[in-house]
């Protein structure tokens, strides 16, 4: 097998190329930039080991007239790449296990970069490891100069950072907030500054200010003149007394805001203060104030000490402010614990004025900061002995938490339904008796609505060698698969009763059958103007050029010019079609499509299919037919899926249940499969990565990581490590 060449307007569509080509793993031999563009000679992976470069030309001799070097010096160069690769790999071959791990360890090339950027601006070696981990290999394989490794990096970072969705939702949550954190943090001027955004969105009526701090001198008279300019009440409460003793006279209060005392994180009364706050009848949300200036260690004990006062009084404090910004020599130590802690940052504080100098957290915005401003100090290392550091299995355990709150929060926001799909697995922990009742609760309010465009029904057969028949998957607004499909019992029976009854109640315009039905339900399709398509075997007869006949007789002779890349069973492939113009018995007019899967290196014929669509859709359809291909990848993964969940569920979960749990899995993974935008790209080398171990399928590879976080996730809500992060 030779080496491809690849041209391309920039890394990025050259990368893509490579992609629909080779596939994920291919091998990037050589790059370099032209004037079109951007160029690169790559092949696949699988076939370095068979590679036979040219033969090199034999020595002259030295009364031979020179000869001109070849055209191509970059070919040359490829091949002799590729010989020093296949020597190396022998090599390794015969080598200890530990030579080879060293050898595969060592940081080469853009994840290099990577790391020595995230170290000079201050972020930890620790989050560095995380991150870096699930760099895509042909990301990796870049050269240095190249952009696309940094723009997945700064994506990674937003990613991990998690913010306020919106003002709104802290402000019109009515209730009792607390600002805790060291002395000095700044607690005073930004409980004025969240009161003052408070009453420009609700006025001053519903709103009130505590301080509990009788220690500072002059906090009362600080807070006091904020409240006065603000024209709200302000009230002053022991450092030991209860919130409930002020509820007499915050009757009609909405929104109440206190000013705790300043304690060192090392002050064994930060625990007295928040068990006080709790204490009472009312519940208190608690927000740790963080100053961005501070020292990194001293940042790490703040965010420990009272994250476990809160737990100890039976209380959470998930939520943070970032304050003191303007004072930071750089943004990215504090932004560093507060991803590798999983807290929510709500608001960055700037300045003194009341109420502009703070903003509402975003993670472009924080993380563009932290990533132009280079540390004055490090290399930083987390110190073994550093104040309060976690034993390292520790440190491996909850970052692989974080890793697997982080992809699920992605998955659940990129697919339609995926909340759904965990709200089912969550029923397989339920005893058995009320799993039913369970599940059809859950069936009657999904999908949600103006959330469904299409369904792929399914063939109306028991899968070989299964008793069950495969689910029907829906098709999202953006013609993408949503998570959790239908069970086909579950419909009425009849081709024509089922598309009507999943059209009026789910609105489905768009119907991908795998057989062509009935006439009546032909007609109905046709009477309604709804968009379909269907599987039909080559035997099919119709009429062309006023000849009955068989497709297959229909397109013998038939040229194939045009093609698309199409995923096929977990692999890259081509689909070549050709189509022509025919009519039913009844007259319909029809468009016939024939098409090839061929393997795009060898052009070998994989698999033929014929479709027939409405003639008054044109030839716009194919976008279907694709759609329709990559859906049959999904019976054998439901399949693996199935088999895993049966063994590892010793017979307590409800058919239906885990015939869902593992067609939705099946979905996800074929999601990701078959999109080929850098979101996508993300999400699959995140997932592939939980299981370390590389697969030869990536959909099969995806799938199984797929059952893999379900199962952790259910683990750990089992351990009742219920957390805000999104694992539970």
């Amino acid at each position: 097998m030779s080496v491809r060449r690849f041209v391309g307007v920039n890394s990025r569509d050259v990368m893509r190329q490579v992609r629909e080509t080779l596939g994920e793993d291919a091998l990037i031999v050589a790059n370099r930039r032209t004037e079109g563009g951007v160029e690169i000679l790559a092949m696949a992976d699988e076939a370095i080991d068979h590679f036979e470069p040219s033969p090199e030309p034999e020595p002259l001799p030295p009364e031979a007239p020179a000869q001109a070097p070849p055209q191509d010096a970059m070919q040359a160069m490829s091949e002799r790449l590729l010989r020093e690769m296949q020597d190396m790999r022998e090599l390794l071959a015969s080598q200890p296990a530990k030579a080879v791990t060293a050898v595969q360890a060592g940081p080469t090339g853009s994840a290099e970069r990577l790391r020595q950027l995230l170290s000079k601006v201050g972020f930890s070696s620790e989050l560095a490891d995380e991150l870096l981990a699930g760099l895509p290999e042909p990301l990796a394989a870049l050269n240095a100069d190249s952009e696309a490794p940094l723009e997945w990096l700064r994506q990674q970072l937003m990613q991990r950072l998690c913010v306020l969705s919106d003002e709104a939702s802290f402000f019109d949550q009515t209730g009792i907030v607390a600002l805790v954190g060291p002395t000095g943090v700044g607690k005073t001027t930004t409980t004025a500054k969240l009161a003052a955004r408070f009453v420009m969105r609700h006025g001053t009526r519903p709103v009130a200010l505590v301080t509990t701090d009788s220690f500072r001198i002059g906090a009362h008279e600080q807070l006091r003149i904020y409240a006065r300019l603000l024209d709200t009440p302000m009230y002053a409460l022991d450092a030991e007394q209860p919130i409930d003793d002020l509820l007499g006279r915050l009757q009609g209060k909405q929104w109440v805001i206190i000013d705790t005392v300043g304690m060192s994180q090392r002050d064994q009364r930060v625990i007295e203060q928040i068990a006080h706050l709790q204490g009472g009848r009312s519940r208190v949300r608690l927000v740790l104030l963080l100053n961005a200036a501070s020292q990194p260690e001293t940042l790490e004990e703040v965010v420990l000490r009272y994250r476990q006062a809160a737990r100890s009084a039976g209380a959470e404090l998930d939520d943070c402010i970032i304050t003191k910004q303007d004072e930071a020599g750089c943004l990215a130590p504090v932004l560093d614990i507060v991803m590798r802690h999983g807290m929510r940052v709500l608001f960055g504080s700037h300045g003194q004025q009341v109420p502009e100098d703070m903003a509402i957290a975003t993670p472009d915005t924080l993380v563009d900061q932290a990533l132009s401003t280079a540390s004055p100090q490090r290399e930083r290392a987390q110190r073994p002995d550093a104040p309060m550091a976690m034993p390292r299995w520790s440190r491996d355990v909850l970052g692989q938490g974080r890793r697997l709150s982080s992809l699920l929060a992605r998955l659940r926001q990129r697919i339609t339904g995926f909340a759904a799909l965990e709200a089912l697995w969550n029923l397989a922990a339920l005893p058995s008796s009320v799993q039913e009742e369970r599940l059809n609760a859950l069936l009657a309010v999904y999908p949600p609505s103006d959330t469904m465009l299409g369904m792929a029904w399914s063939a109306r057969r028991n899968e070989r060698g299964c008793d069950w028949a495969m689910p029907d998957i829906g098709l999202d607004t953006e013609g993408a698969w949503l998570a959790l499909p239908w069970l086909q019992h579950r419909h009425v029976a009849g081709w024509q009763p089922r598309l009507a009854a999943l059209s009026a109640s789910n609105g489905v315009a768009v119907h991908l059958l795998p057989r062509l039905p009935e006439a009546d339900a032909l007609a109905w399709l046709e009477a309604q103007h709804l968009t379909w398509i269907s599987q039909v075997n080559a035997s099919q007869r119709i009429f062309a050029y006023r000849e009955r006949q068989t497709l297959r007789q229909l397109f013998h002779d038939s040229v194939l010019t045009h093609h698309v890349g199409v995923r096929f069973r977990g692999q890259s492939m081509q689909l070549w079609t050709a189509y022509a113009e025919v009519e039913d018995a009844s007259g319909l007019a029809l468009l016939a499509w024939y098409g090839e899967v061929r393997n795009p290196e060898s052009a070998k014929v994989v698999t033929r299919r014929y479709w027939l669509t409405p003639a008054r859709l044109g030839s716009e359809v194919l976008s279907l037919l694709l759609t329709q291909l990559h859906s049959e990848g999904l019976a054998p993964l439901t399949r693996r899926a199935w088999q895993q969940l049966k063994d590892a569920d010793s017979g307590d979960v409800n058919a239906d249940v885990r015939l869902l749990m593992a067609s939705g899995v099946a979905a996800v993974a074929g999601h990701l499969d078959v999109a080929d935008d850098d979101d996508a790209q993300t999400l699959r080398g995140d997932l592939l990565n939980l299981l370390g171990a590389r697969r030869r399928r990536r959909d099969s590879g995806m799938l199984d990581a797929l059952v893999y976080a379900f199962m952790a996730r259910d683990a750990i809500r089992q351990m009742g490590s219920i957390s805000r992060e999104g694992v539970a």
